[in-house]
């Protein structure tokens, strides 16, 4: 761990892990299989009300797959072009691994408040067009991934506990479907 934060940031509680690789669908149909991930549902050019990566205006496109290993969700993320954003700084479009662990938090504004105090810069601030608020934190000097912020809204808490269910009993058949 290098250096120590004046202040501790807030406790979180990972309720995803989220991997960059070069093609969602692609990633998605490979770990179905090979690990028993799933199912796995893909969402294309998730829409965003608006992006800010470190602090400039972004038009973020990418396609998230997400599916359920036990009790983590995984995310599948990619990006299709080389646009500078939170995924681009930290892998190219050919590479795969680790990027962000995703988060619930209670409240956005204080935990962005505390993770500040404790040094982690925010990469992305976002709101996508259902009104999911979301930042990714920058920890990478002291966890070696980015870390997602936001708060467990009815909404999201629905989409995990359909992830979930879905999961339940499932007998590897159509690893890999669309989300509409």
């Amino acid at each position: 761990m290098t250096g120590t934060p004046s202040t501790a940031p807030c406790a979180l509680h990972p309720v995803q892990l989220a991997y960059h690789v070069p093609d969602s669908r692609l990633a998605a149909e490979h770990y179905a299989r090979t690990r028993g991930w799933g199912p796995f549902y893909v969402m294309e050019r998730i829409p965003l009300e608006y992006a800010r990566y470190r602090g400039v205006d972004t038009a973020w496109v990418h396609t998230s797959a997400y599916g359920q290993a036990g009790d983590m969700m995984i995310e599948f993320i990619s990006q299709p072009d080389d646009a500078p954003s939170v995924l681009r700084e930290r892998f190219a479009r050919h590479e795969q691994g680790l990027h962000h662990v995703a988060c619930f938090v209670p409240d956005l504004a204080d935990a962005i408040t505390a993770e500040g105090d404790a040094g982690h810069a925010l990469a992305l601030e976002a709101r996508t067009t259902s009104c999911v608020d979301f930042v990714m934190v920058d920890a990478v000097t002291s966890l070696g991934h980015l870390v997602e912020l936001y708060e467990p809204t009815s909404a999201l808490r629905d989409f995990y506990a359909f992830i979930r269910r879905k999961a339940e009993g499932w007998d590897g058949r159509h690893p890999v479907r669309d989300l509409r």
